[in-house]
C-alpha cells in the first residue's frame, strides 16, 4: 500500500513530511495509510507570512468583500464534497456522519457569508452597539467599535471533525480579517490537508491568509503576541498545558478553549412511556451515542430520567441500540463506523472501566459484538456501552470522566431540582437538554442550570420534526461552555468574529464618530445635495446628505379624518374632555401614524426614480404630542449605506419630525431600496 505524504503548507509553500513525522493508520483496517509532521518547520517564517502579508491583505478588504470571499469559498468546497467523503471513510466515519463534518462544515461556512453581508458593515469598523451620550449638548460622544487584530489566529482542532472543526474556525476569523495557521489533529489530519489544498488552490483566498501545519506546531505557541489568538478544541489536560504557556500568559494572548464536557440529557417527569417525548428522548440518546462512534463534544455522557421511568429507559434504549450494525463505514448498511484509532479505542475503554467503578454496564459487551465487512480485532471497532449509576449522588467519576466514544450513563433523578443538581455535576459542559412537553420544566432548569451549560436545548411534540438534534452546534448560536468545557464560545454569528477583533471605545465630536464608522450621527455636519436625494442612485448619495422640508399644519380635520378613514379612534384623538384626564396630552392630539404618513408626504419625490421600495422604518419614537394648529416638518438625512447586490443597495435614512417651535415631535430610521 502507498502511504500517503501529509504535508504542511508553510510561508507559500508546500513542506513534505520529515524528521519527526509519524505514522497514521486506517481507523478501519489498522494499516498505515500516512505520514506527517516535520520538525523542520519555520514556524517563525508561518508567523511573519500571515502577519505581514496574509493579515494586511484580508484587511485591506472589507467585512462584506470577506463575506462574499467566503460564500465563494463554500461553492467551490461543495463541488469537491466526494472527494473529502471518500478520504474521510478511513477516519471510521460513515456516510452519515460525513453530512455532520462536510456539509455541516460548508453550510457553516455559508451562514458566516449571509451574516457578515446582512448584520455587518460594507467597510472596515464595526460598531459595537448604539453612541452614548457623553455631554449636555451632544457635541462629545462615545462609541464602541471593533477592529481586526493585526496578528494571527492559531486554530489547533480535534480529530473528530477534520473539516468541520476547521471550517467553523475559519469562517469568522477571515471574516474578521485575521489570517489563520491550522493544526489539526494527526489522527485525521489527512482529510484536512485536502481541504485545504481545494481551498488554496481555488486561488479565492488572499496569500497569507490560511496556513497549514500537518503534525506538532513546534516552539510556535512561544512566539505568540497580545495581537494573536489561539483557538483550541480538545482534551482538559491539554488545555490546561497550552493556556499555561509563558508567552501567552505574559502577552495576555486569547486562548479560546472547547475541551471535555459530560454532556447530559434529562427526561422531563411529564415525559412517560407513551408519550411523543419519551419515544423522542429514546432515539435522540440513541443518535448521540452512535454517531461518529459517540465521538462528539456534545455527545450524551450522562442520561437523567425520573427514577420511576429508568428501566424503562434502558430497555428502550438497549432494544434501539441492539438495531445499530456496526461495521465498514463504506457499506451502506453501516449505522456506526469505527473509533478514529486503537489507541482511541484503548482509551475509551480505560475510561470505560473507570466509570464501571460507579455504574453496571447494562448494553454492550467490547469482548462479544459483531463487525460487518471489517475484522473487529484489526479496526478501532467498539459496541455502543451503557452504563446505570444506582447512586449518581454519591458517584464522582461518572460526573468527571469522559470516555469519549460509544458510551453514556443513565441515572434516576426524584425531581427537577434533583436532576439540575445532578447536571450540575458536570461542572460545566457544551449542551444539555430536556425532553419535556412541560414549559415551566423547562424554565426551572434555565434557571437552576443555566450558568453551568453553554446551551441548553428544549424539544417536545411541537419542535421535533424541526428540530436539530440535541449534538448539533449551529453557527447562529454560541458554541462553548463554562467550567470542565473550556469556558470559550465559538460561532455564534457575529459574536464569534468578535474573538477575533479589538473592542475598542471612541470618544469625540459627531463629526470624528461619523468619519471612523462612516455612518451619520446626529450632530454632524449635513451635506446640501446638488437635487433630491431621491432622485439620485444609489452610488451617488453621500452620508451626511440633508435635506429639510417645508412644513405642513395639522388640522382637526386631518385628525377626525384620520380617525374615521383608519378606525383608529382612540380616545386621545377624539375625546377632549379624556385625552385632559391623560397625563400625556394636553387635550385631543394626532395620532403618530398620522405624523408618518404627513412626514411622508413631505419628503417624498413623487416621480419614478431610484428609489425602488420602502422596506421598514426602525428605532419609531414618539417624543413631543402633536395639537391641531402645530407646524411640522422634516430632516431626511443619509445615515448609512449598505450594498446589497449589484443592482440595487439599502439606504438607511435619519428622520426627525420638528414642530413649529423646533421642538422634536418624533424620529426613526426610514429603510429603502436604492438602484446602484
Amino acid at each position: 500500500m502507498t502511504i500517503q505524504q501529509i504535508s504542511s503548507f508553510a510561508a507559500g509553500d508546500w513542506v513534505a513530511p520529515g524528521e519527526g513525522s509519524r505514522e497514521i493508520a486506517s481507523a478501519v483496517t489498522g494499516e498505515v495509510i500516512a505520514a506527517a509532521g516535520n520538525n523542520a518547520l519555520d514556524v517563525q517564517g508561518m508567523l511573519d507570512h500571515a502577519r505581514n502579508v496574509g493579515g494586511p491583505a484580508l484587511r485591506k478588504m472589507t467585512f462584506h468583500e470577506r463575506a462574499k470571499m467566503l460564500k465563494t469559498l463554500s461553492l467551490h468546497l461543495g463541488k469537491h464534497k466526494q472527494a473529502l467523503y471518500d478520504l474521510s471513510f478511513n477516519t471510521g466515519a460513515t456516510q452519515s456522519d460525513h453530512m455532520i463534518d462536510i456539509d455541516g462544515g460548508i453550510g457553516t461556512m455559508f451562514v458566516f457569508a449571509s451574516k457578515g453581508r446582512r448584520e455587518m458593515p460594507d467597510g472596515h469598523v464595526y460598531l459595537d452597539g448604539e453612541v452614548e451620550q457623553l455631554s449636555r449638548n451632544g457635541t462629545f460622544l462615545g462609541q464602541h467599535i471593533c477592529t481586526p487584530l493585526q496578528g494571527v489566529a492559531i486554530h489547533i482542532n480535534a480529530f473528530n471533525f477534520p473539516v468541520w472543526g476547521m471550517l467553523e474556525k475559519l469562517a469568522p476569523t477571515l471574516l474578521a480579517g485575521v489570517p489563520a495557521i491550522v493544526k489539526p489533529a494527526t489522527n485525521s489530519c489527512y482529510v484536512t490537508e485536502l481541504c485545504v489544498r481545494i481551498m488554496l488552490e481555488s486561488g479565492i483566498l488572499p496569500a497569507g491568509a490560511l496556513q497549514l501545519v500537518s503534525g506538532g506546531l513546534g516552539d510556535m505557541l512561544d512566539r505568540l503576541t497580545m495581537q494573536d489568538v489561539v483557538s483550541f478544541t480538545g482534551s482538559a489536560d491539554t488545555a490546561l498545558r497550552l493556556r499555561s504557556n509563558p508567552a501567552i500568559l505574559e502577552n495576555s494572548v486569547r486562548f479560546v478553549a472547547e475541551q471535555d464536557s459530560l454532556n447530559a440529557s434529562i427526561l422531563g417527569p411529564d415525559a412517560e412511556p407513551g408519550t411523543p417525548e419519551f419515544d423522542l428522548f429514546i432515539k435522540e440518546v440513541q443518535r448521540e451515542m452512535t454517531t461518529k462512534a459517540g465521538q462528539k463534544c456534545t455527545a450524551i455522557r450522562r442520561i437523567i430520567a425520573p427514577e420511576p421511568q429508568v428501566q424503562a429507559v434502558i430497555e428502550a434504549l438497549s432494544a434501539r441500540l441492539a438495531k445499530t450494525v456496526i461495521g465498514d463505514p463504506r457499506l451502506e448498511t453501516t449505522r456506526m463506523g469505527a473509533l478514529v484509532s486503537n489507541a482511541q479505542k484503548r482509551d475509551v475503554l480505560e475510561k470505560a472501566a473507570i466509570i464501571g467503578q460507579e455504574a453496571e454496564r447494562v448494553f454492550g459487551n467490547p469482548s462479544d459484538f459483531t463487525v460487518d465487512g471489517a475484522d473487529a480485532d484489526k479496526g478501532a471497532f467498539l459496541p455502543p456501552m451503557l452504563f446505570h449509576c444506582a447512586n449518581p449522588d454519591a458517584a464522582q467519576r461518572v460526573h468527571d470522566t469522559e470516555a469519549f466514544g460509544p458510551v453514556s450513563t443513565i441515572m434516576g433523578y426524584s425531581d427537577i431540582d434533583h436532576a439540575i443538581k445532578l447536571a450540575n455535576k458536570g461542572q460545566g459542559s457544551l449542551v444539555a437538554s430536556v425532553i419535556t412537553h412541560d414549559p415551566n420544566v423547562a424554565r426551572q432548569v434555565v434557571l437552576g442550570a443555566g450558568a453551568y451549560h453553554g446551551r441548553l436545548y428544549f424539544n417536545d411534540r411541537a419542535s421535533m420534526k424541526e428540530s436539530t438534534g440535541h449534538g448539533s452546534p449551529l453557527p447562529h448560536l454560541v458554541h462553548g461552555g463554562p467550567g470542565r468545557a473550556g469556558g470559550g464560545e465559538e460561532m455564534g454569528g457575529v459574536r464569534g468574529v468578535k474573538h477575533y477583533m479589538q473592542r475598542t471605545a471612541i470618544q469625540g465630536s459627531p463629526d470624528i464618530l461619523s468619519a471612523i464608522g462612516n455612518k451619520w450621527v446626529p450632530g454632524a455636519t449635513e451635506i446640501e445635495g446638488p437635487s433630491h436625494p431621491f432622485t439620485r442612485r444609489y452610488h451617488d448619495l453621500s452620508i451626511g446628505e440633508t435635506i429639510h422640508t417645508g412644513s405642513r399644519t395639522v388640522t382637526m380635520e386631518d385628525i377626525e379624518h384620520f380617525a374615521h378613514f383608519t378606525g383608529d379612534t382612540f380616545y386621545a384623538h377624539m375625546d377632549q374632555a379624556a385625552a385632559e384626564r391623560n397625563p400625556f396630552f394636553p387635550g385631543r392630539v394626532a395620532h403618530g401614524y398620522l405624523l408618518l404618513s404627513f412626514a411622508a408626504g413631505l419628503f417624498v419625490e413623487p416621480n419614478e426614480g431610484p428609489v425602488l421600495a420602502n422596506t421598514g422604518l426602525d428605532g419609531l419614537r414618539f417624543m413631543k404630542p402633536v395639537e391641531a394648529g402645530d407646524a411640522i416638518k422634516v430632516r431626511l438625512t443619509v445615515k448609512n449605506k449598505t450594498k446589497r447586490n449589484e443592482d440595487y443597495g439599502e439606504v438607511r435614512w435619519h428622520v426627525t419630525l420638528t414642530n413649529q417651535h423646533d421642538e422634536q415631535v418624533a424620529e426613526y430610521e426610514l429603510l429603502t431600496m436604492v438602484a446602484y
